[in-house]
């Protein structure tokens, strides 16, 4: 078991459950109120999280950092670790691309900063074998110990910093990138109105796809405002890699459309958000 003291930036959803695991392992989870929103002070209460109050304080008190926050805002959050004078082990689990990584990387390792590149695959870790957290760098072993008792899972995959973030990239390009795709063809379908006739076919090659489709359309509203940089992020990846990054950053665009819902009470109409995939002015 762990005997850490470990800063989370920052507890969301995803971030408050990697603080959980690292809390399960003994570790000691400190946080920042500074700035933050009532649900975050909310969800570091119920958590029992100690409140460091600001950065500063954060980065002298906890010898190990853990990042989590939405992809645009990864460098900005370690360029402000940086200005604090952390000098201890940092950990990015960001969704962002190996190249990024790789400049974060990068200036940590000039200002005497340990790095290690996470990937996180899979929703909040409040289940074992549900979540796993990816890791590439020299002391990624020192990590992966945070979270020896789980529930989230750990897997140290090399030292090549880039590598966890690559893996990340290629992994939500599937899972992410098809539902957008699904999405915009079903508002194609319904602008042309062939939707009834494509879903008759669909269910005809495979049952209740259709409805499937329908549900994930829906749901993925609720955090179209953070894949949106994701998409831009893989998109990215896969210039870099060779490859025609066009699709995902389509996707980005079109997440972009629905990113509005982020705080609606219920999962839109269908129809909602097919008037929101075909107006683009509708995005945040």
């Amino acid at each position: 078991m762990s005997n850490q003291t470990v800063g989370i930036l920052h507890p969301g959803n995803m971030g408050i459950s990697i603080a959980a695991s690292t809390q399960n392992s003994g570790c000691h989870v400190y946080w920042v109120s500074e700035g933050r929103s009532a649900q975050t002070h909310e969800r570091a209460a119920k958590h029992n999280l100690r409140d460091a109050r600001t950065l500063q304080n954060l980065c002298h008190t906890c010898p190990i950092l853990i990042s989590v926050c939405p992809p645009h805002a990864a460098e900005e959050v370690a360029d402000q670790v940086l200005a604090c004078g952390f000098d201890g082990l940092y950990l990015d689990a960001n969704a962002i691309s190996p190249q990024r990584a790789k400049r974060i990387g990068e200036r940590m390792v000039a200002a005497a900063v340990a790095f290690v590149d996470g990937g996180i695959i899979g929703g909040p870790a409040w289940e074992p074998g549900n979540t796993w957290l990816y890791l590439a760098g020299e002391q990624a072993s020192d990590v992966a110990d945070c979270f020896s008792a789980g529930p989230l899972e750990t897997s140290v995959i090399g030292e090549t910093i880039g590598k966890a973030s690559a893996l990340k990239m290629c992994y939500a390009a599937w899972t992410k990138g098809s539902t957008a795709l699904l999405s915009a063809i079903l508002a194609a379908a319904d602008a042309l109105d062939v939707w009834d006739e494509l879903r008759v076919q669909w269910d005809r090659d495979w049952p209740d796809f259709a409805d499937r489709a329908v549900y994930r359309a829906r749901r993925v509203t609720a955090k179209a405002w953070r894949f949106a940089g994701e998409m831009d992020e893989i998109s990215s990846t896969f210039e870099a890699a060779g490859v025609p990054g066009d699709f995902h950053a389509g996707a980005a665009t079109l997440y972009r459309r629905i990113a509005h819902f982020k705080d609606a009470p219920e999962m839109p109409s269908l129809e909602d958000v097919l008037h929101s995939l075909t107006t683009p002015d509708t995005g945040a």
